[in-house]
């Protein structure tokens, strides 16, 4: 059978694209954070993980532009071999101090940080258990790794404590979790997730792409609980809070030396442009001096949070500024996400698989409070499309 014959068997994109509900690539312009331009019109965004809103701050403009002029535009190899700068090793040692660890090492995306990390420290004999809701970057991972994969139910260290009681005593064993769940907002049950790993010999990773820049005056989901010491290693995206592109792993020395010479998504790929690396290490230091920033952004997602439950709306366990709003299906998904772009608001639908139907919203430090109040009334003039919340059970 030809591969290609597929194409001609795809036809539901071209479908919705028909119905005039076809969401994703839409091309914007004038990106300045809490609105963009859209044929022309100012749109409040909605759906960005601009948690910061460090993307048009001035001063990261100005060392990405300043790193250009010095560097050039590209490393065009890998860090392994020509591709590594002291612009690099500096936001290594940044991110490690700021997370409370030994060493960091850099990698060109988020997604590749995952991949390079648990592929480079499991085989084929080992046993990975992940939660139900895990990034897809976690579970590719572990699928190139080989490993024995297990999923627990999602944030429930009781089903996890079950899964790891379950291996063989001898088995070399990994928990992975996100610190913040990206399409509920939610945040780990890491108080319960660490101490399961350790009456049970797991190490633990705590992906912390929507944790870093959010948590604990920016810190994370570690500094958020208390227990930096208690999570081996941590990954994180510079893709949201730090305003730019690439990823990185923080962990003891040991860890980080071992990982730098065997993560295939480092060695084989070119390394974090100078303009990306400068951008992610200006936002760094403006999260360590202003942790207020991480606050507002709460702060204002808390808001929303608390106007979208007077007029009946369903947020779920979101605690971050991550806000679903759960839709009863595909098609009122797309409706709505279609009705709310007509209105001015940018927000993001997700369906299966990825998750239940619903709107991700999420919200940023520089949100005004006048913008905020014109999304509320665009989610409030579509409410009757939203799922309902469930009643209270009577006691």
């Amino acid at each position: 059978m030809d591969v290609f014959a597929r194409f001609s068997t795809f036809t539901a994109a071209r479908e919705v694209i028909a119905a005039g509900l076809y969401p994703y690539f839409l091309p914007l312009d004038g990106h300045e954070g809490p609105t963009v331009i859209r044929d022309g019109r100012e749109i409040i965004m909605c759906g960005s993980n601009n948690y910061l809103g460090l993307t048009g701050d001035l001063r990261v403009r100005a060392a990405a532009r300043a790193a250009v002029d010095r560097y050039g535009t590209s490393c065009t190899g890998s860090r392994f071999l020509n591709g590594n700068l002291t612009l690099h090793q500096e936001l290594e040692a940044e991110l490690a101090s700021f997370y409370g660890k030994q060493a960091a090492l850099v990698m060109s995306t988020g997604y590749q940080t995952n991949l390079g990390v648990i592929a480079a420290l499991l085989t084929p004999r080992d046993h990975v258990l992940i939660d139900q809701d895990a990034h897809a970057s976690i579970i590719d991972g572990c699928r190139l790794s080989g490993a024995r994969l297990r999923r627990f139910e999602h944030n429930d260290a009781g089903s996890l404590e079950r899964a790891l009681a379950a291996l063989p005593e001898d088995a070399a064993r990994l928990v992975v979790v996100d610190g913040v769940y990206s399409m509920e907002g939610d945040i780990c049950d890491l108080p319960a997730i660490s101490r399961v790993c350790r009456a049970h010999g797991a190490r633990l990773i705590v992906d912390d792409a929507h944790g870093l820049g959010v948590l604990a005056g920016g810190r994370g989901t570690p500094a958020h609980f208390g227990l930096t010491d208690e999570v081996d290693l941590v990954t994180v995206t510079f893709s949201k809070s730090l305003a730019s592109l690439g990823g990185a792993v923080i962990g003891d020395e040991d860890a980080i030396h071992y990982l730098r010479h065997h993560a295939r998504s480092l060695m084989f790929s070119a390394s974090l442009p100078p303009a990306d690396t400068a951008a992610a290490l200006t936002a760094l230091r403006i999260l360590r001096d202003e942790p207020e920033l991480a606050y507002r952004a709460r702060k204002n997602a808390t808001y929303v949070r608390g106007e979208l439950a007077r007029v009946g709306v369903d947020t779920g366990s979101s605690d971050t500024p991550v806000v679903p709003l759960h839709t009863p299906g595909t098609t009122e998904t797309l409706t709505l996400w279609r009705r709310l772009l007509d209105r001015g608001v940018y927000v993001n639908p997700v369906l299966p698989p990825a998750a239940s139907p619903r709107l991700r919203t999420s919200y940023m430090a520089s949100h005004t409070p006048e913008q905020l109040d014109r999304a509320l009334d665009a989610f409030a003039a579509e409410a009757h499309l939203l799922r309902q919340p469930e009643p209270a059970a009577a006691t």
